[in-house]
């Protein structure tokens, strides 16, 4: 019966999240709200008129819709106070006090990692998504984003064919899929993480929303890694967001010829921590973070992820070598080299020469 008055509390008009936690503070309960006189609840200056009317009358019946929804396998509804509502989430300025999840509940307290992007990314875009988030995967970390077409996405998906967890956080009600065409992919990550939100059930699609579920996907994590995104972008509200809640920011460098690359490398001359490898990201993240995560065996693992740089300056010389040849000398991917090559080059230890090849600065 206690949830039911939390969720009356937040249906109530013209009471944000700010107005709620107050009205918390002084009534102790969402409960006691309701049990309150009315001229108890006007003498507070905490509700406008439409709220002290709703107040008065507000019935179960509101919000049976929601209590229904957590009835089902896996689903359940998490108040603020609830000791399975993730930590990392409280610390950061107006959590929301009702948490929606559907899957995993305990998988929101593990250390989680953030990857966003654009929703039409490269080719090579959504290559580095889905290979970061499978190698970040393999280290513990529980790769959160916000099952958005492109980046996104591929960054749920490379967690899934790892078997690892991923959670993705939504912009609607959790009996709605947006997009619908991620109906399948909702499906794997309700069953091998977790879908959450903050908004009551039958919530559609709105573009208001989208800004507000931002800031849970970087409250969540200990970091948000930016794959491409444009300056104007939703990505990039997550990232400032990041930012201002004290959490690190992490973004891939590309091409300047690259649209895609303008939010990056813009990110990247603000502060955030430039990323060609995933051990670029793992000594930002806090001390003691990932602890009790990592075996010897995934520190191995980073260190090995951290020699693609030097493989690729072994091979060069001073004869050009093209991105082709590179790749068959070291067997990484294209991308991995294109990445090295272009960090190698802003290091000042190689150049390009005119026919697309790459030779060392003597």
């Amino acid at each position: 019966m206690d949830l039911a008055y939390w969720l009356l509390l937040l249906k109530a008009p013209h009471l944000g999240i700010k107005t709620f936690y107050k009205a918390l503070q002084y009534f102790e309960t969402p409960q006691q709200v309701f049990l309150a006189t009315h001229s108890d609840r006007f003498n507070t200056g905490l509700f406008k008129k439409s709220t002290l009317i709703y107040l008065a009358s507000a019935d179960i019946a509101l919000v049976q819709a929601d209590l229904d929804w957590m009835q089902k396998e896996n689903c359940h509804i998490l108040t603020l106070i609830d000791k399975r509502y993730p930590s990392q989430l409280k610390t950061i300025s107006d959590p929301p006090p009702i948490l929606y999840v559907r899957g995993d509940v305990d998988c929101l307290q593990d250390p989680q990692l953030a990857i966003v992007g654009s929703r039409n990314p490269t080719t090579g875009g959504e290559q580095n998504a889905q290979q970061f988030a499978a190698d970040l995967a393999k280290l513990g970390l529980v790769i959160t984003s916000g099952m958005a077409s492109g980046i996104d996405a591929q960054a749920h998906i490379g967690a899934l064919e790892q078997g690892a967890k991923t959670i993705a956080v939504c912009g609607t009600g959790l009996d709605r899929i947006y997009p619908a065409k991620h109906k399948s992919l909702a499906h794997q990550i309700s069953m091998q993480g977790a879908l959450i939100s903050e908004f009551f059930i039958g919530t559609s699609p709105m573009a208001s929303n989208f800004p507000r579920r931002n800031r849970l996907i970087s409250g969540l994590s200990l970091g948000t890694l930016v794959v491409e995104a444009s300056i104007k972008s939703g990505t990039m509200i997550t990232a400032k967001l990041a930012a201002e809640q004290g959490k690190e920011v992490f973004a891939i460098p590309s091409s300047i010829h690259n649209p895609l690359s303008e939010g990056c490398h813009y990110l990247i001359n603000q502060g955030a921590k430039l990323v060609s490898r995933v051990n670029d990201i793992v000594e930002e993240l806090p001390k003691g973070s990932l602890s009790d995560i990592l075996p010897q065996k995934n520190t191995d693992s980073i260190k090995e992820m951290d020699k693609t740089g030097s493989k690729v300056l072994k091979c060069l010389s001073y004869e050009p070598l093209s991105v082709d040849q590179l790749v068959e000398k070291t067997q990484l991917s294209p991308q991995i080299v294109s990445q090295e090559l272009l960090l190698l080059e802003l290091a000042g230890k190689l150049e390009k020469t005119q026919a697309q090849g790459y030779v060392l600065i003597k």
